[in-house]
């Protein structure tokens, strides 16, 4: 396996989770940098849109996150918040959101809003900016999230987006389209959301489907035939990373 940190293995995992043709938006974070690795090696054609307006950005500098112009640098086009997130993603377009997630439950809810401490107090965080409208309209959802047991909830402490079901009702019950998410990228593993909660599909090179199922508080299932080893990234994939995607490290260090 070519040396990578887990911040790479995250980009490069999620990556991999777009088609050629799919039209995604694209979170803060790693999505970007997970989006940007795709249309740079196996998804040259899929369209990828910033919630803010931008149309098919292709950047050759590094960005502070997706309200950095250096991020919006080759673009086809500048529109606006409501040609985004309305025409593109509430007309139905987008097949794809790319989320960060700071708990996550079951059924693939995602919370980053609030967290409840055991002696009843609440850290208040920064929200849903257009997380909740990317994951309530997208054909599918992509959550990458960092392996911590405290990560995952039976039951997410507040619901910023919904996932394929929300509170145990399934989401086409509350009038929302598409199929919620689909997969949950970590830096230890890729969880899939089955329709009975989490499927253990693989565990990254060093890690054991053993360790993952003991340090996830969640239950989880195993695939017909089990879980295999995610393949390594590549040596061109880390190269991508470290000379032109994230260079400084802001991400995948």
């Amino acid at each position: 396996m070519t040396d990578c940190t887990r911040g790479e293995l995250l980009a490069v995992v999620a990556a991999q989770e777009v088609r050629n043709d799919d039209v995604v938006v694209v979170g803060l974070g790693l999505p970007q940098i997970g989006a940007l690795l795709a249309t740079r090696t196996h998804a040259p054609d899929a369209v990828l849109l910033l919630e803010i307006g931008v149309f098919e950005p292709d950047p050759r500098s590094p960005s502070m996150g997706i309200a950095d112009p250096r991020m919006w640098e080759g673009c086809a086009s500048f529109g606006s918040m409501l040609d985004v997130l309305g025409c593109m993603l509430h007309g139905g377009r987008v097949t794809l959101g790319m989320l960060g997630a700071l708990q996550v439950d079951g059924d693939g809810s995602i919370n980053s809003t609030a967290v409840r401490h055991e002696d009843g107090s609440e850290r208040r965080l920064n929200g849903s900016g257009g997380a909740n409208d990317i994951a309530s309209m997208a054909g599918r959802t992509l959550a990458i999230i960092q392996h911590q047991p405290r990560k995952f909830r039976a039951a997410v402490d507040f619901v910023t987006s919904p996932g394929r079901r929300i509170r145990g009702r399934p989401r086409a019950e509350l009038g929302l389209p598409g199929r919620g998410t689909t997969t949950i990228i970590t830096d230890r593993a890729v969880l899939d959301v089955g329709e009975q909660g989490l499927v253990l599909r693989s565990f990254h090179p060093g890690e054991s489907a053993e360790g993952i199922v003991a340090d996830t508080p969640v239950p989880l299932s195993f695939p017909e035939g089990g879980p295999v080893e995610t393949p390594a990234p590549s040596s061109d994939q880390i190269r991508l990373i470290r000379a032109e995607l994230d260079p400084h490290g802001w991400y995948t260090r």
